[in-house]
């Protein structure tokens, strides 16, 4: 359970859940001071809660879930790194023009296993989110992601990625620095890569910026995380000429982590806590290494030229049409 007062906001159709959850910590708050067993009434206001929670997130609309994956308490991939691995040493720097904050990444220990860790990164708070630049990538963030993954290549380590932005940061100083050229290679090199690489997309998967992450192996996706080519917002603005119209294009776009499992573009879709992954990040991240360990367990058995030539297959059978 989270604590409502400590949420940092809540989002509309999460309100009669989090009621409850102030009534349960005002029950406990006035047992404390007097002296009370209230045992038996959290308990039923527990069940209430549980069995509120399955109704509601059971029957979201496509909205509702992009909401989720933009929600502000919303684990990132520092939170996961912290939770899932053992160890974790972070790297910096392009080599060719500085260091971007909106991708963070390094080496990290999970059990025996040495990987290489790389995601997209946003803030909690404005001055956060000004130092990470809203979780959009530069393409030094990209560069020096693409860096890394050479680094783990060379010396044998398998890689995962948290994928978490909006998009790339598509500012006229990004483009003078090669944004496009940056992503594009990042596409490149990832499907030619001699190690393992699972690609976890824990948020938004907002376009290329996204894309640039996401050549793996094994791609996964949270249960309340979007992949989509452009925002809500920015599909809407351009089929309405109406931003205000973005949930009816969420629902057009077909970005939820059903709908894009359906479409073949994902391999599994992992189930969150009841309520988000905010609402019980160790639960959430329990679930994720279990999840890496059997699927690296899986893919270490695998040549490097095995590895390489069906991770190329895989991406090449999207959108093939076949006729009978």
């Amino acid at each position: 359970m989270v604590d409502p007062k400590r949420n940092g906001g809540y989002l509309d159709f999460e309100k009669p859940m989090v009621e409850l959850e102030e009534k349960i910590l005002a029950l406990q708050e006035s047992a404390n001071g007097n002296d009370l067993d209230v045992t038996a009434e959290v308990d039923q206001l527990r069940d209430r809660v549980q069995k509120l929670g399955k109704q509601i997130f059971s029957s979201l609309e496509p909205w509702q879930r992009v909401q989720l994956a933009r929600h502000p308490r919303r684990p990132y991939t520092l939170d996961y790194v912290a939770r899932v691995f053992d160890s974790f040493t972070e790297l910096h720097g392009d080599r060719l023009y500085g260091d971007d904050a909106a991708i963070v990444g390094g080496f990290a220990r999970l059990g025996a296993r040495q990987v290489m860790v790389i995601g997209h990164q946003k803030g909690r708070d404005t001055k956060s989110n000004l130092h990470r630049n809203f979780g959009m990538p530069h393409p030094e963030g990209y560069r020096k992601a693409l860096r890394l993954m050479e680094m783990a290549a060379r010396f044998g380590r398998p890689i995962v990625t948290f994928v978490d932005t909006p998009g790339a940061y598509p500012g006229v100083g990004a483009e003078e620095r090669g944004q496009a050229e940056a992503i594009a290679r990042s596409l490149f090199v990832m499907s030619r890569l001699p190690v393992p690489i699972l690609v976890i997309i824990a948020g938004e998967g907002g376009s290329g910026g996204a894309l640039a992450l996401a050549v793996g192996d094994r791609v996964f996706m949270l249960e309340n995380s979007i992949y989509s080519v452009i925002s809500p917002e920015g599909c809407a603005a351009i089929l309405w000429k109406d931003r205000a119209k973005a949930p009816q294009a969420a629902a057009a776009m077909r970005i939820t982590a059903e709908e894009v499992h359906k479409l073949g573009v994902v391999d599994k879709v992992v189930a969150e806590p009841l309520g988000g992954a905010h609402r019980d990040m160790d639960g959430m991240a329990e679930t994720l290494r279990t999840l890496i360990e059997s699927s690296f367990d899986e893919l270490e058995a695998m040549s490097p030229q095995a590895l390489v030539a069906s991770r190329l297959q895989r991406f090449l059978n999207i959108g093939v049409v076949h006729q009978e």
